[in-house]
């Protein structure tokens, strides 16, 4: 059961990191360029820095559940020695 839950967690990471990959911009403009999202933010350095630091936190998150997963799926499973 706890191998579903992490596994289930890890899909949930993995569309949100993908979706915070989008968000980027390749010229920088990220989630300025959305229209209204930039007013959330002071201004749209800001934007970029705050999707920044979210996305490096989704992505610490995403390979520490990949590395749980990996190494200790199977022995959570019961399966593994």
């Amino acid at each position: 059961m706890l191998v579903l839950i992490l596994q289930i967690l890890q899909m949930i990471v993995g569309v949100m990191l993908i979706v915070l990959v989008l968000l980027h911009s390749p010229k920088g403009d990220g989630m300025g360029g959305i229209g209204g999202a930039a007013q959330l933010f002071s201004s749209q350095r800001g934007a970029e820095a705050g999707l920044n630091k979210v996305t490096t936190w989704v992505t610490v998150i995403f390979f520490l559940l990949c590395a749980i997963n990996g190494f200790y799926g199977q022995a959570l499973a019961g399966g593994g020695h």
